[in-house]
């Protein structure tokens, strides 16, 4: 099957879907999606069904050639689009036809964009998923040559993501944490410490963990480890928290502050390094509710 050759392929360009679910217990993480809601409205612009496979690109970099005619969507970071060395926006279905050149510039503002093409991209899975998670060797990042296999497809018109629903990666997020784990165990002036300063996002972050710097917590000890999911905030003996990310670890020892709001890992995805961060508590109730929306519209 033919689809997208990759000329260059980027920094690291890689495909994602859903997610790997069902796995931990073997210690394999779930991966997925670095920012959930531009891959989510990416899909959504070509009527592509929830978790459809689509190509995470880190910072941008890319050129393509259609070897088919197709419609696509390019969502999340800030970076220049065109088509035949033509401008075309972004959170917008558009056409391709064979034999054009598809080149996405390097990112602006945010740090991820998300490609996704009518009826998807395929490719193998490995245990259910086709998401490449390069820390445990499942799949590898693109490379030039490749092929991005999708069958043809067409659309009768352009549509675009409402303005109103654009982020600005620029600004300085106000991330919303469920506080619990062992919340209870840290001092109340560390927790209030927690939310009142404004921390930046480390150079050694990555698809496995957000890193804070800050000044440093004091956590309480703790002797055993437990199962951990993504968004969870970890506090290690240097007292600089970690958010775990996509490719996380399946299992964890440090104490927990609390969780990130699923819906705004997706933001913290777009920061780069040593942005400024800010918290802000959440209660389990409304993060529920906020997710329950976020499903109702894109898992239709």
């Amino acid at each position: 099957m033919s689809g997208l050759r990759v000329l260059k392929p980027g920094p690291q360009s890689i495909l994602q879907d859903a997610g790997r679910r069902g796995w931990q217990h073997l210690g394999v993480s779930p991966s997925g999606p670095l920012d959930g809601h531009a891959a989510a409205w990416a899909n959504r612009l070509l009527d592509n069904p929830w978790g459809t496979p689509l190509l995470e690109m880190a910072l941008g970099g890319v050129e393509l050639l259609a070897e088919v005619d197709t419609w696509f969507a390019l969502c999340g970071a800030q970076v220049s689009l065109s088509v035949d060395a033509q401008p075309q926006p972004l959170w917008t279905r558009l056409p391709l036809r064979k034999g054009q050149r598809l080149n996405v510039g390097f990112a602006r503002s945010g740090q991820y964009a998300y490609l996704a093409v009518a009826g998807g991209f395929f490719a193998t899975p490995v245990l259910g998923s086709v998401s490449v998670q390069l820390r445990e060797g499942i799949g590898r990042a693109l490379q030039a040559g490749d092929d991005l296999a999708c069958r043809p497809a067409a659309f009768s018109n352009a549509a675009s993501v409402p303005w109103p629903y654009l982020p600005d990666y620029r600004r300085t997020p106000l991330l919303r944490v469920i506080t619990g784990g062992d919340a209870v165990s840290f001092s109340e002036d560390q927790v209030q410490g927690f939310f009142a300063q404004i921390w930046q996002l480390s150079p050694q972050t990555d698809r496995m963990g957000a890193r804070l710097l800050g000044e440093p917590l004091t956590p309480p000890k703790r002797q055993w480890s437990l199962g951990v999911t993504r968004g969870a905030i970890q506090v290690p003996p240097d007292g600089q928290p970690i958010i775990l990310q996509a490719d996380h670890q399946t299992m964890g020892g440090y104490p927990l502050l609390g969780w990130l709001h699923p819906l705004d890992q997706s933001r913290l995805a777009q920061c780069p390094a040593h942005h400024p961060l800010r918290f802000t508590a959440v209660s389990i109730s409304d993060a529920q509710a906020d997710l329950g929306d976020f499903y109702r519209f894109f898992r239709r």
